[in-house]
């Protein structure tokens, strides 16, 4: 059986050939080919600065850790994300709690995080950092977000690992207007991919000097930045401690020639997304609601299962539509949910929304090679498991 995967990569000849390219040349690491991907997207991005970093969970453990989130500090995201968006803050030392998201988009809802602050500012646990997370491809609701940030006084990394290629109030995701950095993810099945890679964009010049600092293991030349006189010209200095988060000059290839493709991928998963609102229309379930605002980057299509009408459990409907060679997958787990977070303190019932939602959710296949003819077997396959 011909089986639909949830995600795929789209590699060209023009990418292998500049993946070549780099192989041939004398740099495989540390060379020219980071600079021109960092430009790529951050050219498209509308951004000041954009770091490269060798993968999505690097760039969002260096962002938190460059705003000097410590022990002690609280951090906040949204439940309903990868485990990614939660350990950042937790390899710094810092506390996390979650905030719950939106019934309708499933992003971090603002009314929650403007209630949950109240709270927090009267007993001392105000986050130092909120990380809202563009779920699916479509930007939070980064204005409002933007603003209780002004007044709480908490930094924002957005973690658009799923929106690039998206916008919000009519500028690009990533451009950095309603935070401090943007995080991103360049794995296989996001919107481009360079095989594992991340970046971090800012408009913060420090700041992006900081991560650059950091992704090296806190290691560098420049005389600005050492501690007394250089001893000569092969002279380095760590001055503070960092990691090995670089991206490889043969991933950077990669990544800036998909780079080339970023507006053809995202109308084609737009085409596709349009696809399914129709296709899906007379069925009992439903899409995640659309922010009048946003754009979506369309990383990922989600329903939601109406189980009171289907009398299945989304168990039933999901191993249904594997059989059929269709490759659904679930998107996510809520973090508080996990073992690991449960030792925490966290436990179910703390996050409804994300709760409810995780119950009935299934991943339905999303990637620009998709068919108009693969929709419509996704389809009669969602026809069948829920009749």
């Amino acid at each position: 059986m011909n089986v639909l995967p949830y995600g795929r990569q789209s590699i060209s000849e023009q990418d292998i050939a500049a993946v070549v390219e780099v192989l041939r040349s004398d740099f495989l690491t540390q060379g020219p080919a980071i600079g021109r991907f960092e430009s790529a997207v951050n050219d498209w991005c509308g951004s000041r600065h954009g770091v490269a970093i060798s993968n999505g969970t690097a760039a969002l453990h260096l962002a938190v850790k460059a705003l000097g989130v410590g022990h002690g500090d609280w951090v906040w995201t949204s439940p309903i994300t990868f485990t990614a968006s939660a350990n950042c803050a937790r390899y710094c030392g810092a506390r996390v709690d979650f905030v719950d998201v939106d019934p309708g988009t499933v992003n971090l809802c603002p009314d929650r995080l403007a209630a949950k602050l109240e709270i927090a500012e009267k007993n001392g646990t105000s986050p130092k950092v909120v990380i809202p997370v563009h779920f699916a491809g479509q930007s939070c609701a980064m204005d409002r977000i933007h603003a209780l940030g002004q007044k709480y006084g908490f930094r924002i990394i957005e973690d658009a690992a799923h929106a690039l290629g998206g916008t919000y109030l009519n500028e690009r995701v990533g451009n950095c207007r309603w935070s401090d950095m943007v995080t991103h993810s360049f794995h296989p099945v996001k919107i481009i991919t360079s095989g594992e890679g991340g970046m971090v964009t800012t408009n913060d010049d420090e700041l992006a000097s900081r991560v650059a600092l950091l992704r090296t293991h806190g290691i560098t030349r420049d005389p600005a930045l050492m501690e007394g006189e250089s001893h000569g010209p092969w002279y380095y200095q760590q001055v503070e401690l960092g990691y090995n988060y670089r991206m490889t000059d043969i991933q950077a290839a990669l990544g800036a020639s998909q780079m080339t493709r970023l507006e053809s991928f995202a109308a084609r998963r737009r085409e596709i997304a349009s696809l399914y609102d129709a296709a899906v229309a007379s069925l009992p379930l439903h899409a995640l609601a659309r922010d009048p605002k946003a754009v979506s980057g369309w990383h990922l299509y989600m329903i939601r299962l109406d189980l009171k009408t289907i009398r299945k459990t989304r168990r039933e409907v999901f191993e249904s539509l594997r059989a059929q060679g269709i490759g659904v997958n679930v998107h996510y787990i809520p973090v508080h949910l996990q073992p690991d977070y449960a030792r925490l303190g966290f436990t179910a019932g703390m996050f409804p929304e994300a709760e409810q939602y995780y119950e009935e959710c299934i991943t339905l296949p999303m990637f620009p090679a998709m068919a108009d003819e693969d929709v419509e077997r996704v389809r009669r396959a969602l026809q069948a498991a829920v009749d």
